[in-house]
C-alpha cells in the first residue's frame, strides 16, 4: 500500500496518492539479461536511443499496462527524476515496505563504527542477494486495499558483523560486488552482465554491437 511507504518517509518524497492504494514494485532477476535485454536489442535495435536497459524495461512495463485496458496504471521508473533533482520514488525504500527485499541501512547496526562517514544503505534480496535491481514502481490509483497486510521483509543479514561487513563492502568496494554476496545466493550475473554493468554507459552500445548513429 503507498501508505506504508509513505509513512516512512519525509514529505517532500511521499506519493501522492491516497494510503490505502495498490502499487507494485517492479524488480529484475539475473535472468533478466538474457531473456529480456538481449531479444529486446535485437528486435529493437534502431530505436535504441538511451540506455538500452531503461528502454527494454519502459518497454516490458507498457506491456504490462496494456493488459489492464479497464484501469489507470501510474508507471513511475527507478531513473525518473523530479525538476528539484529528486528521485520521483526511492527505490529501496518501496522494496523493503512492500517485503521484496531488506534494505540495510547504518541504523540497523548497534555499534556505528563510522562516525561522520556518509554511509548509503543497500538492499539485499533473500535469493538472489545484491545480484538483482529494482526497476520501477506500478501505482493502480483506482484500486484501494484496505484490508491488505504487510509482510516484512526478510531479513537475510541478520548478525552485527555481517551488517557491518555489508555496508563496508558496499560503500568502500562496490565496484569488485562482493556485497552482493554478502549471503548464499541462489543465482548471479552471468559473466557477460557483469562485463556489461562494469561497463561505463557510453561504451555499453558496442557491447551490445549497436552501432554509433543509434547511440
Amino acid at each position: 500500500k503507498v501508505g506504508w511507504y509513505n509513512a516512512v518517509l519525509q514529505p517532500t518524497f511521499r506519493l501522492p496518492y491516497p494510503d490505502d492504494t495498490l502499487a507494485f514494485v517492479v524488480l529484475s532477476t539475473p535472468s533478466m539479461f538474457d531473456k529480456a535485454l538481449k531479444p529486446f536489442v535485437n528486435k529493437e535495435r534502431l530505436k535504441i536511443i538511451r540506455d538500452p536497459v531503461d528502454q527494454c524495461v519502459s518497454h516490458h512495463l507498457s506491456r504490462v499496462k496494456e493488459k489492464f485496458p479497464d484501469q489507470k496504471v501510474d508507471v513511475i521508473f527507478d531513473y525518473e527524476i523530479l525538476p528539484s533533482r529528486k528521485p520521483k520514488f526511492l527505490a529501496q525504500t518501496a522494496a523493503h515496505v512492500a517485503g521484496a527485499a531488506y534494505y540495510y541501512q547504518r541504523k540497523d547496526v548497534k555499534l556505528d563504527p563510522w562516525g561522520k562517514k556518509k554511509m548509503y544503505g543497500v538492499c539485499i534480496h533473500p535469493k538472489y542477494g545484491g545480484w538483482f535491481a529494482i526497476r520501477g514502481l506500478l501505482v493502480f490509483p483506482d484500486i484501494q486495499v484496505p484490508f491488505l497486510e504487510q509482510s516484512a521483509p526478510v531479513d537475510c543479514v541478520s548478525t552485527e558483523e555481517k551488517r557491518i561487513e555489508l555496508l563496508e563492502e558496499f560503500n568502500f568496494h562496490w565496484q569488485d560486488s562482493r556485497y552482493r554476496d554478502i549471503i548464499e545466493v541462489k543465482e548471479r550475473y552471468s559473466e557477460e552482465q557483469k562485463a556489461y554493468f562494469a561497463t561505463p554507459p557510453a561504451e555499453r552500445f558496442k557491447l551490445l554491437g549497436l552501432t554509433q548513429e543509434a547511440q
